[in-house]
């Protein structure tokens, strides 16, 4: 039987076939079998996909081989290729099948094709470029989305709260990590909050990050979307409430600083409190420097940081420091206060008196009261008193100023009664120590006081001269009595005064003459007692017995010292035709004492010397003074 061979469609153009996609085949058709032809499948163009990475192109699987006897297919009716997607890359044409073959028909019954392979896209027809493998395409960029402009903005604001959120806004993570780092570095430097506050290195670095990080970030916001489906207003909005928070850090800080400031403060407050008081019970010459070095941080703080907790709390610690400096007007140890009261009194000047208020006066009535009670007590003292002078002069109007004239007047009477005592010497020292500080008064206020000193002195010495003379200084008591017998020649003691002078005189170089006070008489009546000179010099003979007294001889002429005591013995007072100054006394009988005393004589220092003699009745005595070369020769009465 004749039949139709296969018949080669027209191949004008090419017919696609999306990838993978095998001919349709009808129930009825089988391999080998009977019936009309298998007709041609419909083809379509290729809809273009979506970007994806090309895979190598896979063998497309071979067509059925069509039976002998089917008839031609119906061409395929071309349809409207669809419109591509945005960004999507055109699909290669799929690759034409092969020629139809011829295959021998085969019996039995139809049996189920093989399952066709996978196939690659459809390659288009064309030139071998055409059909090499696809380069592998760009990523494409990221949709900025519709245009914001407040989106820079908000990045930048942000930034500049220091938390690096406009970084976390466009998902820029790295920079993100950095303005965080540089934000721990500034808070490790910053934190804990000291005196000296941030570094100013430190902190103009961290100002210069944020500058940097905001304008950064709002470079990269405008190419880039914002995530965490936020709009730029309201990230905007975010951003400027966040600014409080480097706001209120900054705040915070600055009362914190306050706060280490003002706990230093107080620190110095209370080490200078502890200075104070370390200092209770220490002289003040020992402590001076320590309270004014306490002092002088007290000044500071109501100086330099008035309104502190610190300097608040100065005034009242101005009123500890008073009452530690002058403890001891406290203590009743009135000559002690009265350099620290004097080192009160000069604080007004250095601290002001609006400071001070009640306490610029306050050492004032106890300084008064301390010179009054120390003057006092060292007045008749050498050198004292001058506390009293002071208070006249400082305080003239002070109720301690006008005790002064009735209590020296009370002091020179109580020295007056001492006299009678048991050491008149001791007040009558006391009495010239307070004359002279009534002298030194200002004004008149103490003419009263000068005149009733002296006249108790004048007794004073009497009686201190006395007072020796029974006591055995009789050096003293020869002093005292010849300047009072001097002093006061109009006195009734004076002439009482220069005979126990003259004994007492005697008595310092031969101590038997002070047994007892002399006697007022001179010489006079009893036995003559002719006393010559045999001597180049003058010499004066005190003598103190039954009768004391005194004579003075005028220097020998032609007479000279002789070269021992037996040559005087021999020779003295018994040259012929020479005349020897002398003079007679009348002294009653009895045990006298002699002193003689010499001045310089033919260029030598004379010795004194001294001896003694008894004088009986129905004698004449003479006596002869020469010098004796290394001293006086012995006394040698005659009968």
């Amino acid at each position: 039987m004749a039949t139709d061979g296969p018949r080669d469609e027209p191949r004008d153009e090419p017919q696609d076939r999306r990838p993978g996609e095998a001919q349709d085949r009808r129930p009825d058709e089988a391999e080998g079998g009977f019936g009309p032809p298998p007709a041609m499948p419909p083809v379509t163009p290729a809809t273009p996909a979506a970007p994806a990475t090309p895979t190598a192109p896979e063998p497309s699987a071979p067509p059925a081989a069509p039976h002998p006897y089917a008839q031609p297919a119906q061409p395929a009716q071309p349809t409207t290729p669809a419109q591509p997607t945005p960004y999507a890359q055109p699909a290669q044409p799929a690759t034409p099948p092969p020629p139809p073959t011829y295959a021998p028909p085969t019996y039995g019954p139809p049996q189920q094709p093989p399952p066709a392979p996978p196939t690659s896209p459809a390659q288009p027809y064309g030139t071998p470029e055409l059909l090499e493998p696809p380069a592998t395409p760009r990523a494409p960029a990221p949709d900025p989305g519709p245009p914001e402009p407040l989106r820079p903005l908000a990045a930048a604001l942000l930034n500049l709260t220091g938390l690096g959120l406009g970084y976390v806004l466009i998902r820029a993570w790295i920079p993100a990590a950095l303005c965080w780092v540089a934000t721990a570095a500034l808070l490790l430097v910053a934190l804990p909050a000291d005196v000296d506050g941030v570094p100013g290195g430190a902190l103009l670095g961290y100002v210069v990050v944020l500058a940097l990080a905001a304008a950064d970030a709002a470079r990269r916001a405008r190419r880039t979307p914002i995530g965490w489906r936020l709009r730029a207003p309201l990230a905007a909005g975010l951003g400027i409430v966040l600014l409080a928070v480097p706001a209120s850090g900054a705040l915070a800080y600055d009362s914190a600083q306050d706060e280490a400031v003002e706990e230093m403060l107080l620190d110095r407050l209370d080490k200078a409190d502890r200075l104070v008081k370390a200092q209770e019970g220490r002289p003040f010459t020992a402590t001076e420097s320590e309270y004014r070095d306490a002092l002088g941080t007290y000044l500071d703080l109501v100086r330099d940081h008035a309104g502190s907790r610190a300097a608040d709390r100065v005034p009242d610690r101005l009123d500890t420091y008073y009452k530690s400096v002058a403890a001891p007007y406290a203590d009743r140890q009135y000559c002690e206060a009265i350099e620290p009261l004097k080192y009160l009194r000069t604080l007004p000047d250095s601290l002001g008196k609006d400071r001070l208020g009640r306490l610029a006066t306050w050492p004032d009535n106890r300084l008064a009261d301390s010179f009054y009670a120390c003057g006092m007590t060292s007045l008749g003292k050498t050198g004292g008193g001058s506390d009293l002078r002071e208070l006249m002069s400082t305080f003239p109007e002070s109720d301690a100023a006008a005790k002064v004239v009735p209590g020296i007047r009370a002091a020179i009477d109580e020295r007056a009664d001492e006299l009678t005592g048991p050491d008149p010497c001791s007040a009558t020292t006391e009495l010239r120590a307070i004359r002279t500080t009534a002298e030194t008064l200002p004004g008149e206020t103490a003419s009263s006081l000068r005149a009733k000193a002296a006249g108790t002195i004048r007794s004073g010495s009497y009686a201190c001269g006395v007072d020796d003379f029974k006591d055995g200084r009789y050096t003293d008591a020869a002093k005292t009595l010849s300047g009072y017998a001097d002093t006061y020649r109009d006195s009734g003691r004076a002439k009482r005064a220069r005979t126990i002078a003259i004994a007492a005189e005697v008595a310092a170089a031969r101590p038997q003459a002070g047994g007892k006070l002399p006697a007022q008489r001179g010489p006079g009546s009893g036995q003559e007692f002719v006393i010559k000179n045999d001597g180049p010099s003058v010499v004066e003979v005190l003598f103190t017995g039954p009768a004391t007294g005194s004579v003075k001889l005028g220097p020998c002429l032609g007479c000279t010292t002789y070269s021992s005591r037996t040559e005087g013995r021999a020779k003295a007072c018994k040259a012929s035709g020479r005349s020897y100054p002398q003079k007679t006394l009348r002294l009653p009988a009895g045990e006298y004492h002699f002193l003689y005393k010499r001045g310089t004589g033919a260029g030598n220092l004379v010795r004194d010397h001294s001896d003694g003699a008894k004088v009986q009745g129905g004698y004449r005595y003479t006596d002869c003074a020469y010098v004796v070369r290394g001293g006086f020769g012995d006394f040698s009465p005659r009968t």
